[in-house]
């Protein structure tokens, strides 16, 4: 053993040396061109993601304005078809928080609306 060591130049170190470097190195590099491929790679799935969330979302907003679009038109249709008195109800429950629907009268000559509790109880007087 104490002759293979004799042998040992440290020339030979140095190379040795600069040899296992270079590879670390090479191996360094290569390993960041590695995580830097995995990023661009995840950096991409993400976009693709979010623009086609963007798809969904825009389609979603574009139904929602058509919708709103509807509404609004029913809204003012219904103003012109209610009555001064109907919209003087409708503008207390709205001041009151008061449900639409629930204390409105029967139309004067019209049905009595049937309560469902009521209807088809199951006894006859």
């Amino acid at each position: 053993m104490t002759r293979d060591f004799e042998q040992f130049h440290p020339g030979h170190l140095l190379l040795w040396l600069d040899h296992v470097l270079s590879s670390s190195g090479a191996s360094v590099v290569a390993i960041d061109n590695k995580i830097e491929q995995a990023m661009d790679l995840v950096k991409s799935h993400l976009m693709y993601a979010v623009r086609e969330e963007v798809e969904v979302l825009k389609e979603q907003i574009k139904e929602l304005i058509e919708r709103n679009t509807q509404l609004e038109q029913e809204n003012k249709l219904l103003k012109t078809l209610a009555s001064p008195e109907q919209m003087a109800q409708f503008q207390a429950q709205v001041q009151t928080g008061s449900p639409a629907g629930n204390t409105q009268p029967p139309l004067p000559g019209g049905p009595t609306p049937v309560l469902p509790s009521t209807q088809n109880s199951g006894t006859s007087a």
